[in-house]
């Protein structure tokens, strides 16, 4: 699948959800790795505003990319982020999605022109 970098120095990411390991199998528990390095990964909620528009979306990062002293509600940055159309089928139903993916997250700031 193609995999689309998404530009986001104009907009401002709030965090709304604080990291939590993101869960592979929900029956076993089983956290999901990073297929390359191993790596524990984490789930973190943002809402994305750009251009009068916002979306909340879910972020996937690796547990070293997690800065401590994040704060919910405050703006964020989140550096290398992609976005990964998926589809898959489940039960029988067709369904389809954009994964995110950043390298890290991190305490940013308001984008000019955004702040309140």
């Amino acid at each position: 699948m193609r995999v689309i970098r998404v530009e986001a120095s104009s907009a401002t990411i709030l965090m709304t959800e604080a990291p939590e390991p993101k869960v592979k199998d929900r029956q076993t528990g089983e956290i999901a790795k990073d297929a390359v390095s191993g790596e524990a990964l984490m789930k973190i909620g943002v809402v994305y505003i750009d251009e009068g528009e916002s979306s909340l979306i879910a972020v996937t990062v690796p547990e070293s990319g997690v800065t401590d002293s994040l704060v919910v509600g405050a703006p964020v940055s989140l550096p290398g982020l992609i976005a990964r159309p998926w589809e898959s089928v489940f039960n029988g139903q067709a369904r389809h999605g954009i994964a995110y993916r950043a390298a890290a997250i991190a305490p940013g700031a308001y984008s000019a022109g955004q702040e309140s």
